[in-house]
């Protein structure tokens, strides 16, 4: 059995799109997800599914004194960001070596980096003038949005697009793709 931990910050969209799709694969299981707000979607997500949850703050996080013991007791072999807003600590990257990934919610390398997240990507995008935007699946690095990228998907835009449609599209690649390129990077198929 592969088990995942799931990280996010927010409703846990991802989260959930994930959770559902490993109900389909043997040798697959979320056995944790880890947020850093306790007023976060996700938490609900994980009681409503039997999925132990933890909340963390950033003096636990960047220690990782509590949390890679943590991890370990719930046998995570892979870690997945899903809306997750902070820097993962060179402890839980030397400890999972190329075994955590994230999803971005723009084709890397634009878009990316320190406060590029959720709405603003889409507003950036809107801004811009880009006919087209998508997702991009990546190994995470010691920066934001910049490890080796694994995956990415894209679509088309029109000029009536608004940052909101923009991020309707986009979320529906992420609820499609992120799931599916989990499950074949863990089942060894990509």
């Amino acid at each position: 059995m592969t088990t995942l931990a799931i990280f996010a910050s927010g409703r846990g969209s991802n989260a959930a799109a994930i959770i559902e799709r490993f109900t389909r694969e043997e040798e697959l299981c979320v056995g944790l997800i880890v947020t850093n707000s306790p007023k976060a979607g996700v938490l609900q997500l994980a009681e409503a599914h039997g999925i132990p949850a933890h909340v963390t703050n950033r003096r636990e996080f960047y220690s990782a004194q509590s949390l890679l013991p943590m991890l370990h007791e719930h046998k995570t072999d892979f870690i997945a960001l899903a809306g997750f807003l902070w820097l993962v600590p060179e402890v839980l990257l030397i400890a999972f070596p190329a075994k955590i990934i994230n999803i971005h919610p723009a084709l890397l390398p634009m878009y990316g980096g320190k406060g590029m997240y959720g709405q603003k990507v889409h507003e950036m995008v809107k801004a811009a003038g880009d006919r087209e935007s998508g997702i991009t699946i990546h190994y995470v690095d010691e920066q934001y949005d910049n490890g080796e990228p694994i995956f990415q998907m894209s679509v088309k835009l029109t000029t009536t697009d608004t940052s909101e449609t923009i991020a309707s599209k986009v979320l529906q690649l992420e609820h499609h793709y992120y799931p599916e390129i989990l499950v074949q990077i863990l089942t060894n198929k990509k």
